[in-house]
């Protein structure tokens, strides 16, 4: 796919993922239409494509009448980012939130087709993926695309959500004929990320120099946390590769323990503290990571990025930008809320 000109709305254009994914497609030479309501993104994730005329940003809700068919006229690729989301607290505690994404998934793809969009990507999530086969930490589990079949047993509404995008893009592509992808997110990070994610709340609460340092759960939980440079990257490349619907794992193989992240973490920013784990807290899946190998095969796409080097340039943004007093004010919320 040649991207130079091309006509690209970027839905939620303005948040972590959505911001750097505008980046990529601005460096190619699309022309990009973000719609954000700002309810989590932040104009400051792209001020500068906005300050020098670059982009075009319409700030409002996709949900509202009208909102969505003025912004897929003249589009010829959509990314579909904006979704109601956040971090393991807000997943957990918060079930009527995400379930507005149902309606605004469908409202994205029917608009979409109507106005004869060439392509939709879809931002999906390993939450897609059955809960009962990530529960044994001993266990070394790499999750593979097939696995999201009947039983489902997705990660609550969010999950369900996604899950239902996903089926619904398998079927505007087999009945429609319009192509679509779907793109499974594994535990993204990086600059511009929010406090209310694992990573992130970590480098806050180093930052803030948090004594006793506060862990949800035992720190034995895995995850497999990607660069969102490496996201964005495969999601573009999923745009170039795959018109049929299918749902591609973008995550790294690498498995790391919620402690040894702490315990990196605080290494890097010489911090030292008493470890207190609050087993009570949400915790999400025991051992959720994704198996990567479609990835390679249909996009050509590997992670570049390990974590240790991407948690060492985020702890560098976080730390060269942010305000002790503000994180403080603001970590407690964050956790569990958007």
């Amino acid at each position: 796919m040649e991207w130079k000109d091309k006509k690209v709305l970027v839905t939620g254009g303005a948040s972590f993922i959505g911001s750097h994914l505008v980046d990529l497609l601005l460096a190619k030479g699309a022309q990009v239409r973000v719609v954000d309501d700002l309810s989590s993104g932040r104009t400051e994730n792209i001020e500068a494509p906005l300050s020098q005329g670059r982009l075009e940003l319409v700030k409002a809700d996709l949900r509202e009448p009208g909102v969505t068919r003025d912004a897929v006229r003249d589009i010829q690729v959509v990314f579909h980012l904006a979704a109601d989301h956040g971090g393991r607290g807000y997943v957990d505690l918060h079930q009527a939130g995400p379930a507005s994404n149902l309606f605004l998934d469908g409202l994205v793809f029917f608009e979409a087709r109507r106005a004869a969009v060439e392509k939709i990507v879809f931002a999906s999530s390993g939450c897609v993926y059955p809960n009962f086969l990530q529960g044994n930490v001993k266990e070394e589990i790499f999750l593979t695309e097939g696995q999201v079949a009947p039983p489902y047993d997705a990660d609550n509404l969010y999950g369900w959500a996604k899950l239902m995008a996903e089926l619904t893009l398998k079927a505007y592509a087999k009945e429609y004929k319009i192509k679509t992808a779907s793109c499974r997110y594994f535990t993204v990070y990086g600059p511009r990320g929010v406090e209310n994610h694992a990573v992130m709340a970590m480098i806050a609460r180093a930052f803030i120099g948090q004594d006793p340092f506060e862990v949800w759960g035992d720190g034995t939980q895995i995850r497999n946390w990607t660069y969102v440079e490496d996201i964005v990257r495969g999601t573009v490349l999923a745009a170039e590769n795959i018109d049929d619907g299918t749902a591609v794992n973008l995550g790294t193989r690498e498995r790391i323990r919620v402690i040894d992240a702490v315990s990196e973490t605080l290494r890097y920013t010489g911090r030292s503290a008493k470890i207190k784990f609050l087993p009570d807290m949400p915790v999400g899946p025991l051992n959720r990571v994704a198996d990567n190998s479609l990835a390679r095969k249909l996009l050509g796409w590997e992670p570049r990025v390990s974590f240790v080097d991407g948690l060492h340039r985020t702890i560098d943004w976080y730390f060269s930008i942010k305000n002790k007093e503000d994180v403080r004010r603001i970590l407690g919320e964050k956790l569990t809320e958007r």
